[in-house]
């Protein structure tokens, strides 16, 4: 049996481990439970042939709506052992959103993990003619629902026992070794920055082709522990989570939830950690809120290191090494500073320190580094995943690495990036219109914008749409703007603004927890987010923060005017994507009023907002707005 699909991957690692070694471990009422191996397969066998019992046949697709947890992994490979694609949805998708993905998908099975994802279902399963079944795995709330279009995990189990005593001449492994390189396996609907989301359609061999490579950049290992945080229904974690522990035979922890993930880290301490930017600029806020929040002799210590982490930090980007002197401060801040923090946070062991999705600002990036994090940037799309990786001996902190081997890239006479070879999708599902356009020449056009340098490295700067230019025809990147301001451990997201305008100009979102510490260090009262955001004090703090960051910007970079905002951005509200980018156009239409504002040389604008709570209801926001213009030694 050639190894060319996830499946033939499992069924050659149970019969190489079996019960001998664990695959999976999640984490149950504080207690990691073990899936060996033959637990895994044997899991796998009976969901497959439970869903073949109900009516699953070659060619269907599967969805999945859950948070990361052993039985998403097994409902997808029994998915795609009876020649089934499975297909990712984000567990904060309205249910419009899902209907979307699993009506267009034409999905015959969802797995759900739990009521709430049950509900969602249930209101729309009148629209989606197809659906034959969800299958539920957190039976907690689950016993008095008695619609027959619901079916627990552990049933659909017993129906696949039941069907191997009766089918024995229609093996599981039979099914498995039907499936072939070139089918799909997944389906990775896009982020929806320009519409409706579509379907990426990526075979086996697409998937197989990217998990290769990038751990030919960046290997794992039998013995190596990885710790499951992204949603698997980002192709990111398909490769890192899925695939890549399939291929190496790594062990996947879950955390016991989504809010428990940090601590389960530390006690974890994984070999290998993949966070998105969003994630480790959260992480580098924490360490710099809990160093202001700690002793004196901490801080000083802390502030007496840190710049020697940076400076050695800087030599290991220019392939140089430290001066003795230099190798034994960092030893001794290593072990009074930067050890601990690592520790603190679960970094300790971690040998492989990945990041992806949107551009982490160069200070975090470094940052990092100086604490002994080796960090290293990846690039890659859905459609073409895994195409830029860095190595541990070849890191620059504002590149995403060199292409592997297998891909080619080049920049448009536009300046947008190129791509072709590697693991190039297959189409995107039911839209050959968008399929030609994206394929267009031969080449995938990422839609991306970036440049080379002399060593081969690729430097992404922005989505061409999302690239700026002001009135005086000066351009700039508003990603890399935002992302300085998000390494101040107040700014929680920002949206800069400047399109054919005289200057820049930020719609920033407070980061309410370290805010809030802030003002209560400093007695000084609030009651909402709304109330704290708008406190002349939290002006003048971020005046501060912004004013540092304009110092080290050319003069039509700098942020001249800022709002902070009375809400966080969603992506209920479509504010987000499903992966936390910016929906840029349709912000600078829902927030016109405010735009308008800043550049009319308002000192405020009012707002009268409705808000959408999570349980349905809706509400009134009605405040003012303040608009603070910096000059650049801080307030105006």
């Amino acid at each position: 049996m050639a190894d060319d699909t996830l499946p033939k991957l499992l069924v050659r690692n149970f019969r190489r481990w079996g019960d001998s070694r664990v695959a999976l471990r999640k984490k149950d009422f504080g207690i990691w439970q073990d899936y060996t191996w033959k637990d895994y397969y044997e899991q796998v066998k009976y969901v497959c042939l439970g869903l073949v019992s109900l009516g699953l046949e070659r060619g269907d697709k599967v969805s999945i709506i859950g948070d990361n947890d052993p039985q998403w992994w097994v409902i997808e490979l029994a998915a795609q052992a009876g020649g089934a694609a499975a297909v990712g949805i984000y567990i904060d998708c309205v249910p419009g959103e899902v209907k979307h993905i699993v009506g267009h998908s034409d999905s015959t099975f969802v797995g759900a993990r739990d009521q709430e994802q049950c509900d969602k279902l249930l209101e729309i399963k009148d629209e989606l003619p197809k659906l034959k079944k969800v299958i539920y795995w957190d039976t907690k709330g689950m016993w008095k629902y008695d619609d027959s279009i619901l079916i627990s995990y552990n049933e659909v189990i017993e129906l696949g026992k039941k069907y191997e005593l009766s089918h024995s001449d229609s093996s599981f492994e039979a099914m498995v070794e039907q499936g072939s390189a070139d089918e799909a396996a997944i389906f990775c609907y896009t982020s929806g920055t320009t519409g409706l989301p579509k379907g990426a359609m990526l075979s086996y061999n697409n998937i197989l082709i990217s998990s290769m490579s990038a751990n030919a950049a960046n290997p794992w290992y039998e013995d190596d522990d990885y710790l499951s945080f992204l949603s698997p229904a980002w192709i990111t974690e398909q490769l890192l989570g899925v695939a890549t522990p399939l291929i190496t035979g790594t062990k996947v922890y879950f955390p016991e939830e989504p809010e428990t993930a940090q601590q389960d880290i530390r006690e974890v301490g994984p070999h290998i950690v993949f966070y998105g930017s969003r994630q480790w600029e959260a992480l580098l806020s924490e360490i710099q809120v809990k160093i202001i929040e700690t002793s004196a002799i901490k801080r000083l210590a802390y502030n007496l290191f840190l710049p020697v982490g940076f400076k050695v930090a800087s030599l290991y980007y220019e392939r140089q090494q430290p001066n003795l002197l230099l190798r034994l401060l960092y030893q001794v801040g290593d072990w009074v500073v930067f050890r601990p923090l690592r520790d603190k946070f679960g970094l300790l062991k971690c040998r492989v320190a990945m990041t992806g999705g949107s551009m982490l600002g160069p200070d975090a990036f470094k940052y990092f580094h100086a604490l002994g994090i080796k960090l290293r940037n990846g690039y890659g799309l859905s459609e073409m995943p895994g195409t830029n990786w860095q190595t541990v001996d070849d890191v620059k902190a504002e590149s995403v690495g060199r292409p592997v081997v297998g891909v080619e890239e080049r920049i448009s006479d536009e300046g947008e990036i190129l791509g072709r070879g590697g693991a190039l999708f297959t189409g995107y599902y039911k839209d050959a219109k968008s399929t030609e356009a994206r394929l267009g020449g031969g080449w995938i056009h990422t839609g991306d914008a970036g440049y080379f340098d002399d060593d081969g490295h690729l430097y992404f700067l922005e989505r061409v749409a999302d690239l700026m230019q002001l009135s005086s025809g000066d351009k700039f990147s508003p990603t890399y703007l935002e992302s300085r301001l998000k390494f101040s451990p107040y700014v929680k997201d920002a949206m800069i603004l400047g399109v054919e305008r005289d200057y820049v100009a930020a719609i920033i979102i407070i980061d309410y927890e370290n805010v809030g510490k802030w003002a209560e260090r400093r007695r000084i009262p609030y009651t909402t987010y709304v109330d704290l955001s708008q406190k002349p004090e939290v002006y003048e703090l971020l005046c501060m923060d912004i004013g540092k960051i304009n110092n080290t910007l050319p003069d039509h970079f700098k942020v001249k005017k800022f709002v902070n905002l009375h809400k966080e951005f969603d992506p209920d509200e479509a504010e987000l994507t499903r992966t936390r980018k910016l929906r840029r156009s349709f912000m600078e239409d829902r927030y016109k009023d405010v735009i308008e504002a800043i550049y009319g040389g308002k000192a405020s604008v009012d707002i009268r907002a409705e808000v959408k709570y999570r349980d349905g209801r809706k509400g009134l926001i009605e405040t003012s707005l303040r608009i603070e213009e910096i000059s650049f030694g801080g307030m105006s």
